[in-house]
């Protein structure tokens, strides 16, 4: 038997469902509230989604780090120096809005939220936040063999850095959501080692 044809955009209702997992959590988000905000019933909901909240989940993680990192490996690919596009990613933060600063990071907030309750949805927030420094390292060890980077630094350590820098300012942002502060601090944590 043929499935019914959806009627909706997954796409879409996968952004819409982000939203409210951003702004509420994962746990405080009900199955109620994903319908409301998707615009959908519950019938197609978990036609589309038989694995319910934790699926719709699973999904606005893949959509949220696809479409957040696609922009920096595009940079990272087709510029002059990789090296100056991940530091322009950096500093792109600071220019955000205050709504985009108060929410954080997706993955961040997926990580300290879940680490005890939904191990298997933290390990996933983890994955993602890994492919970054994947790319991270990549870049750093590309600037060292060019001569681009000075530092002796092993490029993984640095990645690393870049990671935890990533972190720390999706938690600082949204207690100083000010594009001055946060670009003064952005730069004080880059300009040792860049």
């Amino acid at each position: 038997m043929a499935g019914r044809n959806r009627i909706f955009d997954e796409q879409e209702v996968i952004r819409k469902a982000m939203t409210v997992f951003w702004e509420r959590g994962y746990e405080a988000t009900s199955t109620e509230d994903l319908l409301t905000a998707m615009g959908i019933g519950k019938g197609s909901f978990y036609n589309a989604f038989p694995g319910g909240k934790q699926e719709i989940f699973e999904k606005t993680m893949e959509q949220f780090s696809t479409r957040a990192f696609t922009d920096l490996r595009t940079a990272v690919a087709t510029g002059d120096d990789p090296v100056t596009a991940v530091l322009d990613f950096f500093r792109h933060i600071a220019q955000e809005s205050r709504a985009v600063h108060m929410k954080g990071c997706f993955m961040g907030n997926t990580i300290a939220e879940l680490s005890h309750t939904e191990p298997a949805l933290e390990r996933k927030a983890v994955h993602r936040l890994q492919e970054m420094e994947q790319l991270f390292t990549a870049v750093m060890e590309q600037g060292q063999k060019s001569g681009r980077l000075k530092t002796k630094t092993p490029a993984p350590v640095l990645a690393r850095h870049l990671v935890n820098l990533w972190n720390g300012l999706n938690i600082t942002r949204r207690m100083y959501p000010h594009a001055d502060g946060l670009s003064a601090l952005i730069e004080l944590n880059l300009s040792p080692v860049f």
